[in-house]
């Protein structure tokens, strides 16, 4: 048995969710429950067309269910985080936690 270092918290990221814009779009979702479109747009400062890959990039990952429909005449657009979606999210924050308490305590450098 060899002594091989635990990995590196950062390691742990998962990039499909890291993304800042992703991980925001997450955690609205996560707050909300189930988010409309035009809100979570200006909520994290986005256009239409950025806003929508970021989306399809989620839902293709199976981490968000994107619900279209109207209210009165107009089209919406509604998401909400899948139950996958949930778990990523919460494992990207247990993984955060983890690197912020690496760095906290001063044991970034790796021992020789």
């Amino acid at each position: 048995m060899t002594d091989q270092p635990a990995p590196h918290p950062a390691t742990g990221l998962d990039d499909v969710v890291h993304q800042r814009v992703r991980l925001g779009i997450l955690t609205v979702a996560h707050q909300a429950r189930r988010v409309e479109f035009g809100f979570l747009r200006t909520a994290l400062g986005l256009t239409a067309g950025n806003l929508s890959q970021h989306l399809a990039v989620l839902e293709k990952a199976g981490l968000v269910e994107i619900e279209k429909g109207y209210e009165g005449k107009r089209a919406r657009t509604w998401l909400s985080l899948t139950p996958a979606g949930d778990r990523a999210l919460q494992d990207e924050v247990t993984q955060l936690k983890r690197l912020i308490h690496q760095i906290e305590q001063g044991s970034s450098a790796p021992e020789s």
